[in-house]
């Protein structure tokens, strides 16, 4: 890596696990894309993966009280299907789609989050089983699975502290299936992702901590459009990628 790739690659994990310290989720979104314009996707979802994981271990463990574990239950089956579907898919198909279909799915989010499109009325708990079959999906393929089960859980939890706290709970249970299936095919088995691990993880938790003290003085509202205004630059960097 040269230094202006570190240099990048060090501010991009910065932004990506501040915004996470506020919301609880986002890193993936944000980090995921950026750092496919300079390394490879099949090496910056494994170890954003890992980065991750240890982010909702870290802001679990600080809200574990908060975690609405009744929540969490119906989304784990159907989450984990879908992490086999998806870490199946990012190790069979070309590079090229991959880059447009993330590029698409992280445009349609950052529209819904700069529009504030979701409803104020609490959803049925049917809803968990394609939510999370779609959020597995999506993470086994790009390490960002977040948006379904946010917009599940946005229509569940009022509560901006619990709301945070359930996600990272969901995000461990997650990542934990999805490191399983990651070693399987070999996507963890590789030196270089878990020496950037291990060189990223200051840096992500110091975004982390710096994102967890300006989590109260941001409103819900305030927050998801910030974090659709960079999503949209995420997206549209993705899809200069994809097509250069």
């Amino acid at each position: 890596m040269t230094a202006f790739e570190i240099a990048y690659a060090v501010g991009v994990l910065g932004l990506a696990y501040f915004i996470r310290g506020i919301s609880g989720f986002g890193s993936g979104l944000v980090s995921v894309p950026l750092l496919a314009l300079a390394f490879p996707l099949s090496f910056v979802v494994p170890a954003i993966l890992l980065l991750d994981f240890t982010a909702s271990l870290v802001l679990g463990g600080l809200n574990f009280k908060q975690v609405r574990w009744d929540e969490v239950k119906p989304l784990v089956p159907f989450g984990m299907i879908g992490v086999l579907l998806g870490t199946t898919l990012l190790v069979s198909l070309p590079r090229e789609p991959l880059l447009v279909a993330l590029g698409i799915f992280i445009l349609v989010f950052a529209l819904r989050s700069l529009l504030n499109l979701h409803g104020e009325k609490p959803i049925s708990r049917k809803w968990a089983a394609p939510a999370s079959l779609a959020g597995g999906t999506v993470g086994g393929m790009f390490g960002t699975g977040g948006p379904p089960y946010v917009i599940y859980l946005q229509h569940r939890l009022k509560d901006k502290g619990e709301l945070r706290a359930t996600l990272s709970g969901v995000f461990f249970l997650e990542g934990l299936f999805r490191i399983g299936s990651f070693i399987v095919v070999g996507l963890l088995m590789r030196a270089e992702v878990w020496q950037a691990y291990l060189l990223g993880l200051p840096v992500a938790l110091a975004g982390l901590y710096g994102g967890s003290h300006v989590h109260t003085g941001l409103s819900q509202t305030q927050m998801v459009r910030v974090i659709g205004a960079l999503l949209l630059l995420s997206s549209l960097s993705v899809f200069v990628k994809a097509f250069t």
